[in-house]
Protein backbone atom coordinates (compact mmCIF):
# COMPACT_ATOMS: atom_id res chain seq x y z
CA UNK A 1 0.00 0.00 0.00
CA UNK A 2 1.49 3.39 -1.17
CA UNK A 3 2.33 5.90 2.22
CA UNK A 4 -0.36 8.79 2.48
CA UNK A 5 2.45 11.41 1.10
CA UNK A 6 2.89 9.23 -2.07
CA UNK A 7 -1.00 9.33 -2.26
CA UNK A 8 -1.31 12.67 -1.88
CA UNK A 9 1.23 13.39 -4.60
CA UNK A 10 -0.57 10.80 -7.11
CA UNK A 11 -3.75 13.32 -6.90
CA UNK A 12 -2.05 16.07 -7.29
CA UNK A 13 -0.23 15.20 -9.94
CA UNK A 14 -3.69 13.88 -11.64
CA UNK A 15 -6.02 17.25 -11.32
CA UNK A 16 -2.46 18.92 -12.01
CA UNK A 17 -1.94 17.01 -15.30
CA UNK A 18 -5.67 17.10 -16.04
CA UNK A 19 -5.55 20.78 -16.18
CA UNK A 20 -2.57 21.49 -17.97
CA UNK A 21 -3.92 18.79 -20.29
CA UNK A 22 -7.56 20.92 -20.58
CA UNK A 23 -5.99 23.86 -21.39
CA UNK A 24 -3.35 22.93 -23.70
CA UNK A 25 -4.91 20.44 -26.14
CA UNK A 26 -7.85 21.71 -28.04
CA UNK A 27 -10.90 19.02 -27.73
CA UNK A 28 -12.02 19.52 -31.76
CA UNK A 29 -8.50 17.88 -32.23
CA UNK A 30 -7.66 15.62 -30.20
CA UNK A 31 -11.25 14.77 -28.27
CA UNK A 32 -11.59 14.50 -24.57
CA UNK A 33 -8.56 13.93 -22.85
CA UNK A 34 -8.75 12.34 -19.07
CA UNK A 35 -6.35 11.52 -16.81
CA UNK A 36 -8.14 8.38 -15.01
CA UNK A 37 -4.93 7.55 -12.95
CA UNK A 38 -1.26 8.63 -12.19
CA UNK A 39 1.48 6.15 -10.59
CA UNK A 40 4.33 7.22 -8.51
CA UNK A 41 7.59 5.63 -8.50
CA UNK A 42 8.60 5.88 -4.40
CA UNK A 43 11.42 8.08 -5.18
CA UNK A 44 9.25 10.66 -7.41
CA UNK A 45 11.54 10.60 -10.40
CA UNK A 46 8.84 9.06 -12.76
CA UNK A 47 4.87 8.71 -13.06
CA UNK A 48 2.93 6.77 -15.47
CA UNK A 49 -0.12 8.54 -16.65
CA UNK A 50 -3.55 6.42 -17.63
CA UNK A 51 -5.46 8.04 -20.20
CA UNK A 52 -8.52 7.82 -21.54
CA UNK A 53 -9.51 9.52 -24.85
CA UNK A 54 -13.19 10.25 -25.90
CA UNK A 55 -13.56 11.09 -29.61
CA UNK A 56 -13.26 9.04 -32.96
CA UNK A 57 -10.45 6.93 -33.91
CA UNK A 58 -8.63 9.68 -35.49
CA UNK A 59 -9.14 12.00 -32.77
CA UNK A 60 -7.76 9.55 -30.27
CA UNK A 61 -4.74 8.93 -32.14
CA UNK A 62 -4.13 12.30 -32.93
CA UNK A 63 -4.57 13.12 -28.98
CA UNK A 64 -2.07 10.22 -27.81
CA UNK A 65 0.58 11.71 -30.25
CA UNK A 66 -0.29 15.68 -29.22
CA UNK A 67 0.50 14.26 -25.61
CA UNK A 68 3.68 12.22 -26.57
CA UNK A 69 4.58 15.11 -28.74
CA UNK A 70 3.83 18.00 -25.68
CA UNK A 71 5.54 15.56 -23.04
CA UNK A 72 8.22 18.29 -21.73
CA UNK A 73 5.87 20.82 -22.01
CA UNK A 74 3.25 19.82 -19.91
CA UNK A 75 5.88 18.21 -17.15
CA UNK A 76 7.92 21.50 -17.42
CA UNK A 77 4.18 23.34 -16.56
CA UNK A 78 3.20 20.49 -14.13
CA UNK A 79 6.63 21.38 -12.44
CA UNK A 80 5.27 24.79 -12.21
CA UNK A 81 2.35 24.36 -10.66
CA UNK A 82 3.44 21.39 -8.39
CA UNK A 83 6.23 22.33 -5.72
CA UNK A 84 8.23 19.06 -5.40
CA UNK A 85 12.08 18.44 -4.82
CA UNK A 86 12.02 16.70 -8.50
CA UNK A 87 9.15 17.04 -11.27
CA UNK A 88 8.57 13.12 -12.05
CA UNK A 89 9.11 12.39 -15.93
CA UNK A 90 5.58 11.45 -17.28
CA UNK A 91 5.13 8.48 -19.80
CA UNK A 92 1.30 8.32 -21.44
CA UNK A 93 -0.53 5.27 -21.26
CA UNK A 94 -3.59 4.32 -22.88
CA UNK A 95 -6.41 3.19 -20.34
CA UNK A 96 -8.76 0.78 -22.16
CA UNK A 97 -10.74 0.30 -18.96
CA UNK A 98 -13.37 2.67 -19.83
CA UNK A 99 -13.75 1.03 -23.10
CA UNK A 100 -13.33 -2.23 -22.42
CA UNK A 101 -16.32 -2.06 -19.83
CA UNK A 102 -18.76 0.11 -22.11
CA UNK A 103 -18.03 -3.17 -24.71
CA UNK A 104 -19.03 -5.62 -21.53
CA UNK A 105 -22.08 -3.60 -20.77
CA UNK A 106 -23.32 -3.92 -24.34
CA UNK A 107 -22.54 -7.70 -24.63
CA UNK A 108 -24.89 -7.97 -21.65
CA UNK A 109 -27.66 -5.86 -23.16
CA UNK A 110 -27.21 -7.91 -26.40
CA UNK A 111 -27.39 -11.56 -24.79
CA UNK A 112 -30.71 -9.57 -22.80
CA UNK A 113 -32.40 -9.03 -25.76
CA UNK A 114 -31.53 -11.98 -27.25
CA UNK A 115 -32.46 -14.17 -24.55
CA UNK A 116 -35.15 -11.95 -22.63
CA UNK A 117 -35.72 -13.33 -18.97
CA UNK A 118 -38.70 -16.03 -18.79
CA UNK A 119 -41.35 -15.85 -16.15
CA UNK A 120 -41.72 -19.13 -14.33
CA UNK A 121 -45.32 -19.81 -14.22
CA UNK A 122 -44.63 -22.24 -11.25
CA UNK A 123 -45.06 -19.88 -8.88
CA UNK A 124 -48.34 -18.60 -9.73
CA UNK A 125 -49.91 -21.59 -7.78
Amino acid sequence: MASLRLQRVRELLKRQIGEVIRREIPINEAGIITVNDVDVSPDLHAATVFIGIVGTDAQRKKGFNLLHAGRKRIQGMVGQAVVLKYTPHLRFVMDESATRGNRVLDIIEDIEKTFPPHEDSSEDH
